[in-house]
């Protein structure tokens, strides 16, 4: 029988974090109000630490405001139960101790029955680590987890939450953005957009942005243009890059039209990247999970230093998108997703069957608790998508060639 659940939410932030809150409250209320719940804070280091509040009555009454907003009000952080030096050297551990077991004891000790993780492919493997120990060593307990990532790049779940908002707030960035084109002549813009190994975030922010451009009325006699307000290059991680061969294309884009604008993925040409820096002898900064820093190496700079001169560029813009994307509330459609999911996790934790919620592209694209095993991050984005390659093929960008494997 369960009486007591606890929420988290870790790693970065996505649009759905608030609402999927709000949602596993409102289920439960409805259905088992009778079900004490708390939230740790600052997701697994919460747990670690023993840091958690209470969900109250009155905020079980108000538990809808969750959904007007963005961000999570419990908080995040990035921690990784397996990485013991790491916590170790956070003070999160002492030094000897297992993080896996340190964080199973706080739950037991709390008495919760059911954990529910809210977040990405790191939290979800991280979840998985946590809830084969917890099998392992009968503690008893339920672990659900609800797949938030924009990058919408996690094995095997069609949608991930939040990805949907994302690409539209990315879309809404670049009308500003894109808008400074004629701030100077001969002007390149850079829109960086978050995504280190997948390159849906890029493509449907791309997409959503000239379907804005779509329903827009021009006046090119006074030089408001279609052409100028458009993305000439779409660059994602899973496709190669020619440098030489896009900057003679884009050369005749800024000699004609006056300006260029590229949407990138973050991850685009990284291993090119991170190849050149440790070339010079300088050391690429990694985050817990050996994920590289991608602030640290800055990838919009990079490819505007690569077209700048070869375009005849008199003006350079760099812009990332991420922060402004990833902190929005939940858009309609994804407010849907998000109601769904948090149903069926509330329903699945009260009959205890553990996995993460999603629609699963390997089983018809049921919507079900996904066995943790299964679960992987670093999905690709198929670059052969039929929306996709419409895309490139109206604004002049040759047919994307698979970039090479990692490693080679």
């Amino acid at each position: 029988m369960v009486t007591k659940v606890a929420l988290l939410t870790a790693g970065g932030f996505a649009p759905c974090l608030s609402s999927a809150i709000g949602g596993l409250v409102q289920r439960y209320t409805e259905i088992a109000p009778e079900v004490e719940i708390i939230a740790y804070k600052h997701g697994y280091q919460g747990l670690l630490s023993g840091d958690s509040i209470t969900v109250t009555d009155s905020v079980r009454a108000k538990a809808g405001l969750l959904h007007e907003y963005g961000g999570s009000p419990i908080g995040n952080s990035r921690v990784k139960l397996t990485n013991a030096k790491d916590l170790v050297k956070r003070g999160l551990v002492a030094e000897g101790e297992d993080p896996l077991k340190v964080a199973a004891d706080r739950l037991a000790a709390d008495g919760v029955d059911v954990l529910h993780t809210i977040g990405g492919d790191d939290t979800n493997t991280t979840a998985a680590d946590l809830a084969a120990y917890l099998a392992a060593h009968d503690y008893g307990l339920t672990v659900v987890g609800l797949p938030k990532t924009i990058d919408n790049d996690v094995v095997p779940i069609k949608q991930s939450l939040g990805a949907w908002t994302a690409a539209s707030m990315g879309a809404r960035f670049a009308q500003n953005i894109v808008a400074e084109h004629n701030s100077g002549s001969r002007m390149l813009i850079v829109h960086e957009v978050m995504g280190r190994n997948c390159g849906w975030l890029t493509a449907a922010t791309a997409q959503a942005y000239r379907e804005w451009l779509d329903g827009r009325e021009w006046l090119p006699e006074i030089g408001l243009s279609r052409e100028a307000w458009d993305v000439h290059a779409v660059y994602v991680p899973e496709a190669e890059v020619d440098v030489d061969a896009e900057a003679e294309r884009l050369r005749s884009v800024m000699d004609t039209v006056g300006n260029v604008t590229i949407f990138l993925s973050e991850g685009a040409g990284l291993e090119s990247i991170v190849a050149q820096l440790e070339a010079a002898g300088q050391e690429v900064a990694r985050d817990p999970f050996g994920h590289v820093k991608l602030d640290k190496i800055n990838p919009g700079a990079w490819f505007s230093e690569q077209f700048a001169a070869k375009l005849g560029a008199e003006k350079v813009m760099v812009q990332k998108s991420g922060y402004y994307s990833r902190s929005a509330a939940a858009n309609q459609a994804d407010l849907e997703l998000i109601r769904s999911m948090t149903d069926l996790a509330v329903d699945c934790a009260l009959r205890g069957e553990s996995g993460v919620i999603g629609q699963d592209e390997e089983r018809g694209e049921e919507l079900r608790a996904i066995e943790f095993e299964r679960i992987k991050g670093g999905k690709p984005f198929d670059i052969t998508t039929g929306w996709f390659t419409a895309m490139l093929a109206s604004i002049g960008q040759p047919a994307p060639t698979p970039a090479p494997a990692a490693g080679h």
